[in-house]
């Protein structure tokens, strides 16, 4: 073991947030700390960023007319994903995809404006600046499980629309909807595949060595 490692119950603290963390869409009344809220804001201001950038943007949802208003995008959006599916779209529309009206803390989470200043590690990749924004709730997401509180990922919303309603400057852009909140209990496995919508691969299936080869067939794996 480096002789830099953690202690060992750190680190089975570390890998134990990692694998209980869960996409939670059902939440139960209680607030959040504003001391709690602010240490999940600094987990992710923690995060790495390419030229070390920091494109991230955070807004908190105080009022109940905008939490509505942003409800109603997701909602126009699950309905408009739903048609695209075909042959699984009732089975989609019966999938649980937000608590926006349950959670105790709405946290929009955005692109800042003027990224194109930024060129160092985005000249070839310029996607890296969305790369550093998922970093930074990957952040939020763990700290969260170690606090014992549920959060839930929504991307399900037009990215124009959400800017529009929340005044976002010109350049910038939404990039995820996140409900914080209290939590009966964590979900034993993922939602979607608890609702058998897909299952966890085998990581054998997707590790290659020194060039890209071609993955055989595959049954989704049970998570």
């Amino acid at each position: 073991m480096s002789q830099h490692a953690y202690p060992q119950e750190q680190i089975d603290a570390v890998y134990r947030a990692i694998y209980e963390r869960r996409d939670v869409r059902h939440f139960v009344a209680g607030e959040i700390e504003e001391k709690t809220l602010k240490r999940l804001l600094a987990a992710a201001h923690q995060a790495p960023s390419v030229g070390f950038m920091q494109p991230w943007r955070f807004i908190r949802i105080t009022s109940h007319d905008t939490r509505q208003a942003i409800h109603a995008l997701v909602e126009k959006e699950r309905v408009a994903t739903a048609e695209a599916m075909g042959e699984r779209s009732d089975e989609f529309m019966r999938l649980k995809v937000e608590g926006i009206l349950e959670c105790s803390e709405v946290l929009v989470v955005a692109l800042a404006d003027r990224r194109e200043e930024h060129v160092f590690g985005r000249r070839t990749m310029p996607e890296m600046d969305l790369s550093s924004v998922s970093c930074a709730i990957q952040n939020i997401w763990l700290a969260a499980r170690a606090e014992g509180l549920g959060m839930g990922w929504v991307s399900l919303f037009e990215p124009s629309e959400l800017a529009t309603l929340l005044k976002m400057p010109e350049g910038s852009q939404p990039v995820a909807v996140l409900c914080l909140g209290h939590v009966d209990a964590f979900y034993d496995k993922p939602m979607l595949s608890i609702e058998n919508w897909a299952h966890r691969r085998d990581l054998d299936e997707l590790v290659m060595e020194n060039q890209w080869q071609e993955l055989a067939d595959h049954q989704d794996q049970p998570d």
